[in-house]
Formats: structure tokens, sequence, C-alpha cells
């Protein structure tokens, strides 16, 4: 096949074109009104952490004078830095615009997001004790001046450059900062049923003079800025320090990262831009955005519902799973069959039911778990925890490189530590991204195992909003392999084989290219093929080109893909029998499966690998085998509800415009359609 410019898609900008598609739930008006403003909240908190980890990424490879262009997908990293800063220039231009619709449109549901210029009379002394009791007690303030260094600006955090003309005729430069501990919205006293919201950034500008009273000014005024470093852990060499200990000063190092980013309100005079900037040190290589008003509109995620549940995603009741009760000992119910877990569709419970369990049964003897995100206030540790003080034998492999998640776990980690926990700090070279447990249970005097393997963190706050699967299972022959991955922790040198489970850095592309290649010899022989895929994202061009390959044979291939897709669906000679789409809805979509027909005797894994490279080459991983046969066919069914999918569906193609799959078939809106396939197992 002869390569050429349109055989991948550059990683960074489909990604964009996933964060796109987030915008589209901001700016769709069949999505409840509040929760536009959440889905805009989500975009601005998705393109933090792109700058933070891709862009910065992007810009150390230009920097290293090095072009990039094959780690790039052919574009060199300088000719990126300038394309991605016109795409999110233009992004952040329709989300004002989205924003200034959904708040006229919040205004004639009578709530109304008001300024420092639209302060009534009646709020304003509310206003007055609200910052003296909250906000003065706590606030930072930065002189400026040319003689002092500019102390080192928080990544991420918002600032106001106040700018006062001082009755000498010369500027005085100020910086507020826009505390994360501050409340961004500020409920104020209503009238006539009316609600009114002021964020904290116009609560400062209108009390300026309250905070600046010992400056003599003639004027004042503040404008909103932000600056996003680089959020690359970079890890010393001391030998004498622990894990742990490299991880937490990198985590704290973060905050004094080169700056990648640079966002100001567009309404900011050019001579305080140029004094701020100078002071900051960012250069032309920085990705410099003219924003509006405010900056930090992830914050919206936060917004308050004001008791208004029509304007809000109806709550659903998380399911139970047909069959696995929740007040029976869960031990005896998988021992006699495999179940599948569907968060959120399922509730949770189950996972901590399990975990309770093993604390308390005196049968049990170990219990070995990998984490990799726990919820802030985590059932699942305190389970772990009370099985260690009940004497079981407790290993937790937990990754501390887990990004943006690496001070929690820390402290995670240290009170397990505490409490006699025995702590892997995952493979050195390799993330431990894999998702399992293991318990070993003493029954007629033999060691029986018991365990789950899914596809996402073991989190109770995320489960409420990622789709992820949880496989119970008693089947020994999984649980065999899945405990020699806790054996390659201890001894990270020896490579274990593994009959059941896919497994990387090892394993996984050989395994999935036997996979494939069997789907390409069954079609060449006349027999049945297909693949299906459900993944967050593809970016390994290894990947693509062995799609490729079975797409020039003739085998079918289906893909939903929520993120980054370098694969190009579509194109003759090359993918014209692949077709790619991204659902992006209510629900983060996190599951992970790949379906192979193999002569209509399917082959189908539950993974925590998407097909990037990182994911197969660089961490643990494990893909898991479904036997069950009526599991198989659940899986099969919540393939094609997704597949189906004809509301939140959008086409994945080289132009990357994001068009929705519309056709004529009945309407499927599939998180809500899976939600009532598993409400009727239960009738």
């Amino acid at each position: 096949m002869t390569k050429d410019k349109n055989i991948y898609i550059n990683r960074e900008l489909s990604w964009l074109q996933f964060n796109a598609r987030v915008l589209q739930e901001a700016a769709d008006k069949t999505v409840p009104l509040i929760e536009r403003l959440r889905f805009l909240g989500i975009f601005s908190n998705n393109l933090d952490e792109f700058f933070k980890v891709r862009y910065a990424t992007v810009k150390r490879i230009d920097q290293a004078g090095k072009g990039g262009k094959n780690a790039l997908g052919g574009i060199k990293a300088s000719d990126l830095l300038e394309k991605i800063t016109d795409v999110v220039i233009k992004q952040q231009s329709e989300s004002q615009s989205i924003l200034r619709e959904i708040e006229a449109e919040l205004k004639s549901e009578a709530i109304h997001i008001i300024n420092e210029t639209q302060i009534k009379d009646f709020q304003k002394q509310f206003i007055k004790d609200y910052f003296l009791q909250n906000i003065s007690p706590a606030l930072v303030t930065l002189i400026l001046n040319d003689n002092v260094e500019l102390p080192v600006l928080k990544d991420s955090a918002a600032y106001l450059a106040v700018k006062m003309v001082m009755n000498s005729g010369e500027n005085q430069y100020s910086l507020i900062e826009i505390s994360r501990e501050m409340d961004r919205f500020i409920e104020l006293p209503s009238v006539d049923d009316n609600k009114y919201i002021i964020m904290v950034d116009d609560l400062l500008r209108y009390c300026l003079d309250d905070i600046y009273n010992i400056f003599d000014y003639d004027s004042i005024s503040a404008h909103m800025v932000k600056i996003t470093r680089d959020g690359e852990l970079d890890f010393d060499s001391d030998l004498s320090k622990s894990f742990i200990r490299k991880i937490s000063d990198s985590v704290k190092d973060r905050q004094i990262g080169e700056p990648v980013r640079f966002v100001y309100d567009k309404t900011i005079d050019e001579e305080t831009l140029d004094y701020l900037m100078m002071k900051m040190g960012i250069d032309s290589k920085d990705s410099i955005i003219p924003g509006g008003r405010y900056h930090n509109r992830r914050d919206y995620m936060g917004f308050p519902s004001l008791g208004r549940k029509d304007l809000l995603y109806d709550r659903i009741e998380a399911l139970k799973i047909k069959g696995l009760s929740l007040e029976t000992s869960i031990f005896n119910e998988i021992a006699e069959k495999d179940y599948l877990l569907y968060t959120p569709y399922h509730t949770f419970a189950y996972v901590v039911k399990f975990l309770r369990e093993a604390a308390l049964d005196p049968k049990v003897k170990t219990i070995k778990i990998t984490i990799y995100r726990l919820a802030q206030i985590s059932h699942v540790a305190s389970s772990l925890i009370n099985a260690a003080k009940n004497g079981k034998q407790v290993t937790v492999s937990i990754e501390l490189r887990a990004r943006f998640d690496e001070q929690a776990n820390i402290n995670y980690a240290e009170q397990m530590q505490k409490e006699g926990i025995n702590l892997h700090f995952g493979v050195e070279g390799l993330k431990v991204h894999s998702k399992m447990c293991v318990i070993e249970r003493e029954e007629d005097h033999k060691m029986k195992r018991y365990g789950f393997i899914s596809t996402g963190n073991f989190n109770e706050s995320t489960a409420k909003i990622y789709t992820d699967f949880t496989l119970f299972t008693a089947n020994q022959k999984i649980l065999r392999d899945i405990n020699k991955v806790f054996n390659f922790f201890e001894v990270s040198y020896k490579m274990y084989r593994y009959k059941h489970i896919i497994t990387s850095p090892h394993y996984t592309r050989s395994k999935l290219f036997t996979l494939i290649d069997n789907e390409i010899e069954n079609v060449r022989n006349g027999k049945p093929a297909y693949i299906k895929l459900k993944m967050n994202s593809i970016s390994s061009y290894k990947m693509v080109d062995k799609l490729y390959e079975a797409s020039r044979a003739g085998v079918k291939i289906q893909m939903v893909v929520r993120g980054i897709c370098c694969l190009v669906p579509g194109i003759e000679g090359m993918s014209e029998n692949i077709e790619v789409i991204s659902i992006v809805d209510k629900f983060l979509e996190h599951t992970r499966m790949y379906i192979f027909c193999n002569n209509e005797d399917p082959k189908i894994y539950i993974s925590s690998a998407d097909w990037m490279t990182r994911n197969i080459d660089n961490r643990v991983e494990v893909s898991c085998p479904i036997y069950d046969e009526d599991i198989k066919q659940e899986l099969l069914d919540i393939f094609d509800i997704c597949w189906n999918d004809n509301t939140k569906a959008r086409l994945l193609n080289l132009e990357q415009n994001n068009e929705y799959k519309r056709n004529g078939a009945p309407t499927v809106r599939s998180q809500f359609d899976t939600y009532k396939y598993y409400k009727n197992q239960l009738n």
C-alpha cells in the first residue's frame, strides 16, 4: 500500500475533535439547560489537561530540535503547535457564543447570572458581608513592580490582573488569585422567584475598592488571565528517596513547570498584557489564547442545580444484576456462574460488597488488587484496611503515577502502609493500568480463587458517570492467570505464559494480531468474518495498519471510539470496510470491548487497554476473555445497541466534521436504551 498524508489522523488534532463533540453537547438544545452549562465545564477541563500533557509534549519535541513527523502523524512539531492554537481559538470563540446563548436561556427560566454592574440594591450588603466573611481572610493579592521577581503563578489557577492608574499618572499592577477553595458561584438574595448568581470573579471586581483602599488611584480595572504549565512528571535520580517521596516531589514541581498556554481577556489593554507576559516569561512558543471575560470555565461542572430538577437529566436508579443478590453471600453466587456488572446502569455496590465480604469471611486468606484512581472517600480502601485488620494478607498494587490523581493515591498509600497492607508501586518503566482483584478462600482444605476484572477504576464516584464492565468470576483458569500478573509485580523481570488473559506489555499486540489474522484467513476462505471494537482511543499506528490490512482483505469492521481515532475509515483501497462512530452523551463512555467473529463462535474480551502505544507497550494491562454464553450474548447486545445509536452517535471520517449519524431507523439513544435493556431483564 502506498502511504500518503491521509493514512493517519494526527492524534492531537483528533483529540481536539473529540472535545468538539463535548462542545456539541453544550450546544444541543435537547440537552437540559444546566447540563449544557456543565458540558461547557467539561470541555474547558479537558482542554486544560490537553495543554498540560499533549501540547506540552509537542512543545518539548519542538524545543529539542526534532521535527517529530514520525511520532506526530506526518506533521512537524512547530506546524502542529500552530494548528492546535488555531483550532483552540476557534473552539474557544464557539464556546463563548454557546455560553451567551445558555445564559440568555437561563434568564428566560428566571435564573440570572449577573456581573458587578448588575447588582441590585438589596443585594449589595449581602455581597459586602460575604466578601468580608468568606473571601477577604483568605485572599492572595500580589503587588507587581519592576524590582521584584514575579512569584510563580499556580498552574491552571485563574487570576484577576488589576491595573491602577495612580494620581501620579503611573500604572500600578497587581494580581488577585482566585483560589479553588472559593465557591465560584454565589447565590444572591432572590426576589419574585428570580434566582441570581454572581461569579466570584465579579464579586471581587465589585469589591476592588475594599481590596486596594490603601492606594491612591484615579481608576482601577481588572481582567482575567490564566497560565497552564507542562503537566508531565520529571523524576530525579536520588536513590535515597522512596518512590512515594519522588512522586510527591514531582507533583509539587508540576506547579513550577514550563508555561505552555496563556489565556487572557481579549478586552485587556495592550500595555497591561505586554507587561504581564514579560513578567510571566511567556513567549511565542507558548499557545497565547485571547478569551472572554471568564476563564476556568471548568468550574461550570459544579454549577448549582438551584432546585431546578427540570433543567437536569433525570437521575437513574442504579439497578441490581439479575440473579445476583446483595443480601446473601456473593461468593456462593459467583461460585455457580459468572456475572457482569455494567456501571452506571448497575450499582457499584457489588464491588464493595465483594470486598467487604472478603474482609469479614474467616475462610478468606489473601486479597490482591490493583488500584489506579480511588474515590476521595473510598469504601474500597476502607474495606481493604478492614481486611488487613482482620488478619488477611492484603496486597495492593497502587499506581502513584495516575495522572492528576497522584496526591490522592499517595495519601491512600501512606494510610495503607500504616495498616500493614503490602504495597507495590507498579513495575519500573511501566504504569499498572489493569483493573483486577483476586482472593484466595479456603474451602474443603483447598484454596479456591474468586475475583473480578474490570475496564474501569474501582471508584465509587466515577462509577456513577463512567460506563464500565466488571466481570465477577470463580473461573479458576482465568484467576490462575490473574494471579500470575500479581506474581509479575513481585518479580518484575520474570515473564509468565498466560493461557487465557491477554496482557501488556508482552503479549497484547501479538495476540490481537493473531485474532485479526484469524478473521483475515476466514474471510479469504469464504467463512463469516467480522471485528467489532469499542474503546476510548486508537492511536497505535501498528494497530491501525493491521486493521487496514484486515479491511483490504474484506473483513467488516465496526468501531465505537469515544476519543482519539488516528484511523481513517472509508478510504477506498485502504479502509473501505471500516466504519467508526463516537458516542458522547450523559455518561462518559469508558468501556473497552473486543469482539472477533471466529467463524460465528465469537471470541469476546473486556479490557483495561485502549489501542494506544502506551497501553500496548508501556503499561501493565489485562484483557479478559468472556466464556459464559449468557454474558457473551449480553455483550453482543450491548454493542449492537451502541452501534445502532442514531441520536448521540457521530460519524468519524477524514473530514473530522463530527456529523451526527442519522438514518430512517427507529430512534436509538444507546445510553438510555441500555438502561431499558437491563431494566427489562429484572421484570
